[in-house]
Parts: structure tokens; C-alpha cells; sequence
């Protein structure tokens, strides 16, 4: 296990082999539902929580759960949609949302990063497990155009734009604590060769150190970079000041990199500890305390339940199953959180 990471061990996380992944039977039974649940025909991911749209994140979660469960020709029904429909002209990154009922289904031609990042990992992936080239090379463009178009310098720091454009402002920089999925940028920097995804990684970390708030000092679903310094953080004006939905995924994030004792990991297992509570609440408001009055869906409780066993060195607590999710993302986090328990049983049984 990782301890709280130095800016060298985090460029030295590596993607876990795909022959230590191990899948358990209990979890192809998850993929299985998801897949006849929420994947159409044609290779869509439809978000039933939200208007049956499609965002390239979903196909991002779609691509990444169908390699690690060997089901090659879902992944290449996936990958066909979404380059089929989310290419953008000029470089090979993805628009971000496709919504089928609409007149221009893709009326926004700004990618998302987190998908962005997801789909090529996929591929990377997918290109080792399945041995084809093709997929490799176009996960690689993909990491050449993210590092070209979704990054940039904020006093002296690298930092991860949420999306090409449409983040940098005069004397602030937004961006969404949750994209740096590390695993993803470390089989980057394998794969394309660039300090960038070193940097990427070290300064994500004290970027996540540092832009925690309110009582249980968690972070932020968007977060201000403001002055030009990663010490000047504060919960972006135009959402929510909460932990919610985007920031639930940081310390998943961190545990699937291994750094089980990073602050951030460690203040949401004390959050979602709190003895008094009945269920786990959907959202805390950073700026108040206030908690939602609904309970978190089955997605947000299965984080919750492995980030608390991870605090103790445990990572086989009780998770949810796809079926008992109430839509598409909760049925997403329910399975990615299978999905990183599984690799890091299997990277700590490797050593």
C-alpha cells in the first residue's frame, strides 16, 4: 500500500497488468445486467437518470467495464458509436453529451475530459488484453490531444482543465477534482511518453490536499483555482458548494491508485462514518454542513462502504449490485466500484 504520496511515487503508479485483473463471478453477473440495462443495441450508454442522454464519460465507463470483463464484442460496439458520433473534427478527442430527442443531437462541441481519459484508457487497455495495434494508436492520439488541449499551467503547477475550452477565466481556473482518475494518467505516461503525466499526477495530489472544505474538510464537486496558485482554492461560484455526485469519485479515485492514505480519502470515510446517521445522505453542503434530507443512491453507497474498509486495510466489504440501482450512474459507480476493488485485491496480492 501506498503511503501519503511524494510527487515521485505518484509518477511511479503504474495500470494494473491485464494478468493480474481477476473477475468474480458475482461481478460478470453486474456487468451482464448493466450491460442489457443500459447499453442499446447500436453501442450507446443511455443515462436513464437523466433524459436518456449520452455522455462520453458513459461510453468512457462502458468501454473500461467491457475490457475488464473480456467482452470484446460490446467494446467494439461501444467504440463504434462513439466514433461514429462524438468524433470531433481536428483531433481525436470526443464531444461530451449526445441527446437523442434533439435536433443537433451533438449541439456542443466541447469534449469532457473524464471521458476523454476513460476512452483511452479503455483502449490502452483493450490493446494489450485483445493485442491490436489499432486500439493502441488511438488511445495514444487521444493522450497527445488531452495533453495539447486539457492542460494547463497555474502558477507553476500542471493542471487538468476539465474540458478544452470554456475553463480558463481572467484570474481563475475551474476545474472538477473527481477527472483525475490517476490510474488512467499513469498508463498515460507509459503509453505517451511526456513529464507532463508525472506532473499531472503530483500536482493533482496537492491540488486535492488542498481544496478540501467546511467541517469534514472534503472536496469540492468543482473547485476555483484563483491568484494564479494552487493555494488559493475555493468551491467554483457556478455550482454547489457540495460533495456530491462529481466529488464522491475523489476518493475512489485514490484508492484505485493505491493511496489509501491520502487526506481526502481519509476525511470521507470519517464523513460517511458518522455513527448518528441512518443511511448515507446524497450530498453534504460544504459551506453549511447541511446534508441532503434524501439518502444517497446504491452507486454513492457502495464508495462510501469500500472507502470505509479501505481506511482499515480491508477491501472486501459487502458492495450493492447493479440491480439494485435506481439509474445509469448509480449502476456506473456500483460497478466501477466492483471493478477497483477486484484490481486492487489482485495488485496487492502481486505485491
Amino acid at each position: 500500500m501506498l503511503g501519503v504520496a511524494s510527487a515521485i511515487g505518484v509518477a511511479r503508479l503504474r495500470a494494473t497488468p491485464v494478468a493480474a485483473r481477476e473477475v468474480d463471478s458475482s461481478s460478470l453477473d453486474d456487468w451482464r445486467a448493466f450491460a442489457a440495462r443500459y447499453i442499446a443495441p447500436d453501442g450507446r450508454v443511455v443515462d436513464t437518470g437523466n433524459g436518456g442522454v449520452t455522455h462520453s464519460e458513459g461510453q468512457g465507463y462502458g468501454l473500461l467495464f467491457a475490457e475488464h470483463f473480456g467482452d470484446r464484442d460490446t467494446f467494439d460496439r461501444l467504440l463504434g458509436w462513439t466514433r461514429r458520433t462524438l468524433s470531433r473534427p481536428g483531433d481525436a478527442l470526443h464531444s461530451w453529451r449526445y441527446r437523442p430527442n434533439a435536433k443537433v443531437p451533438v449541439d456542443d462541441p466541447n469534449n469532457a475530459t473524464d471521458g476523454d481519459l476513460l476512452i483511452g484508457w479503455a483502449l490502452l487497455r483493450a490493446g494489450q488484453r485483445w493485442g491490436n495495434a489499432a486500439y493502441t494508436d488511438l488511445a495514444c492520439t487521444i493522450g497527445q490531444d488531452l495533453l495539447r488541449s486539457c492542460v494547463c499551467e497555474v502558477g507553476g503547477a500542471k493542471v487538468l482543465l476539465p474540458g478544452a475550452f470554456g475553463f480558463e477565466h481572467p484570474g481563475q481556473v475551474v476545474v472538477n477534482p473527481s477527472y483525475y482518475i490517476f490510474p488512467a494518467l499513469a498508463a498515460f505516461a507509459d503509453a505517451v511518453p511526456d513529464p507532463t503525466w508525472g506532473a499531472l499526477q503530483a500536482d493533482g495530489v496537492r491540488l486535492l490536499r488542498r481544496g478540501r472544505f467546511g467541517r469534514w474538510r472534503l472536496p469540492a464537486d468543482w473547485l476555483a483555482i484563483t491568484h494564479n496558485s494552487l493555494d488559493e482554492l475555493a468551491p467554483a461560484a457556478d455550482w454547489p458548494a457540495r460533495f456530491s455526485w462529481d466529488a464522491v469519485r475523489v476518493p475512489l479515485n485514490l484508492l484505485w491508485a493505491g493511496l489509501t492514505s491520502e487526506p481526502a480519502l481519509i476525511a470521507a470515510a470519517t464523513f460517511w462514518d458518522t455513527p448518528a446517521r441512518e443511511a448515507t445522505p446524497a450530498w453534504v453542503d460544504l459551506a453549511t454542513g447541511a446534508v441532503a434530507t434524501f439518502p444517497a443512491g446504491q452507486g454513492i453507497a457502495a464508495i462510501a462502504a469500500i472507502t470505509r474498509a479501505a481506511r482499515t486495510g480491508d477491501l472486501a466489504p459487502d458492495l450493492p449490485h447493479v440491480a439494485d440501482a435506481q439509474d445509469y450512474y448509480s449502476a456506473s459507480l456500483v460497478l466501477l466500484t466492483r471493478l477497483v476493488r477486484q484490481e486492487r485485491l489482485a495488485a496487492s496480492a502481486t505485491g
